[in-house]
């Protein structure tokens, strides 16, 4: 198994917050974040969304992000 759950977009923004990942520009619900050393990510997700383990796994990937940060 993974190790991710489901998690609200609002929660993941704030964990990637936590890791150094800050939102360099908004447009709509689309944001473009930003970590030095990193390229740009683009959230684009409500605030309400579920994000399921799948979709997690995917975002880990480019953002660095670990179960354990969740």
């Amino acid at each position: 198994m993974s190790g991710w759950k489901t998690v609200k977009a609002r929660r993941l923004l704030t964990t990637l917050s936590r890791i150094g990942w800050r939102v360099k520009r908004q447009t709509g619900s689309h944001k473009i974040l930003e970590r030095p050393g990193w390229p740009d990510v683009i959230f684009a997700f409500h605030d309400t969304d579920e994000i399921g383990p799948k979709m997690l796994a995917r975002v880990a990937k480019v953002t660095g992000l670990t179960p354990e940060d969740i």
